[in-house]
């Protein structure tokens, strides 16, 4: 029992760092969005107060701080629709309260037509579900007092708008370093996952190759993220001035990511033809993971090549290079498994050539002229 206590103090101590680390690491991630909330809401307040001559307007920091909480990803178009969504719910709530009175009826009367109107104007859940809750926030909590007005739309179309020009230009996030960020993620992982995949191949190791397949399958979350990073890019150069000059860099990484995702995918089935290959007893040749190894050569060339420290040639060299040890294997045999890693290879090759910037039917000429005889 002795023994065992310190063993447990320690790791619970351990865990608590641990926990400490991440709740900072939180904050630290989040100082941005802290700082404009902040500066949006204030601003928010000072104009609804100053400008608009309203006593309490509360509905113009909430609006700016909800506005601001949106994920980046297309968060313009977010707090657009939060705001007009907020301002539609509290104007039919104010009309019909002043006209109906309130109570339960009343309440569910409001929230019925808001979400219908909600519907009517707008698709969205974040759209329907902010005219439908800000109806039944001013129903339960501050039904109006002194006849129908719209200055509580008023100040929530403030604060939603105030917080859409903070965002745009104060500390707006950094598109391209967001994006390579992200992308050397996928990129690594990747990379990684291919060398796994030709390490399998090369030893005949039926369990590696089964882990290489499972290390294949968790790539798609990066995936998901480099993806959700173009849209938050793209955004980024359609509301911030100071970084609409990248956009067309952004749109590189754009064609980048959708190659990258079908690279992944290939990866994949390049994984689960290992397998096949090896419980198949198959005689793979030990050109096949020479062939994957440079594959994953051109996957880490990627990054530099997409921010222009290198040139097209640091990706399309290995990746010809994979393509061509790939044909002669094919060449010297028939067996249906090593074909099927062939063609997996060559996919691969030409999404990377894409990827890197090269015309897609110059990528597909580039792999079919190593594949002459």
């Amino acid at each position: 029992m002795s023994a065992w206590r310190p063993a447990t103090l320690e790791e619970a101590g351990e865990r608590s760092r641990e926990s400490l680390r991440t709740r900072w690491g939180r904050v630290a991630a989040a100082w941005r969005t802290m700082v404009q909330a902040a500066v949006a809401a204030s601003l928010a307040w000072l104009i609804a107060t100053r400008v608009w001559g309203h006593g309490a307007p509360f509905f113009a920091p909430v609006s700016a701080i909800t506005a601001l909480g949106q994920s980046y990803v297309q968060r313009g178009r977010r707090a657009v629709e939060l705001a007009i969504g907020v301002s539609l719910g509290i104007a039919i709530a104010d009309v019909l309260l002043s006209l109906l009175g309130t109570g339960v009826l009343q309440l569910g009367l409001v929230v019925f037509i808001g979400m219908g109107l909600g519907l009517f104007f707008g698709s969205t859940p974040l759209f329907v579900g902010q005219a439908a809750t800000s109806a039944a926030l001013v129903a339960t909590l501050m039904p109006p007092s002194s006849g129908i007005s719209f200055a509580r739309s008023v100040d929530a179309l403030t604060g939603g708008m105030v917080a859409l020009a903070i965002g745009s230009v104060l500390l707006p996030r950094d598109p391209l370093r967001m994006l390579r960020t992200s992308a050397r993620r996928v990129i690594d992982e990747l990379a990684g996952t291919l060398d796994d995949v030709a390490d399998a191949l090369a030893a005949r190791d039926h369990d590696g190759a089964i882990d290489a397949l499972a290390r294949a399958r968790t790539i798609d979350a990066l995936g998901a993220r480099l993806l959700a990073a173009v849209d938050e890019g793209r955004e980024t150069t359609r509301y911030a001035p100071a970084h609409r000059g990248t956009r067309a860099k952004i749109d590189d990484y754009a064609e980048a990511a959708a190659q990258i995702d079908l690279a992944v995918r290939n990866t994949r089935v390049l994984a689960r033809g290992a397998i096949r290959a090896l419980d198949l007893d198959a005689h793979v040749p030990p050109g096949v993971a020479e062939a994957v190894h440079e594959l994953a050569r051109a996957v880490r060339a990627m990054p530099a090549t997409l921010s222009g420290e290198a040139g097209l040639a640091a990706v399309r060299e290995p990746a010809e290079h994979a393509a061509a040890e790939a044909t002669r294997v094919l060449e010297g045999t028939g067996n249906l498994s090593v074909s099927v890693l062939v063609g997996q290879v060559r996919s691969t090759a030409v999404d990377l050539l894409v990827g890197a910037g090269l015309d897609a039917e110059a990528a597909l000429a580039a792999v079919r002229r190593v594949q002459a005889p």
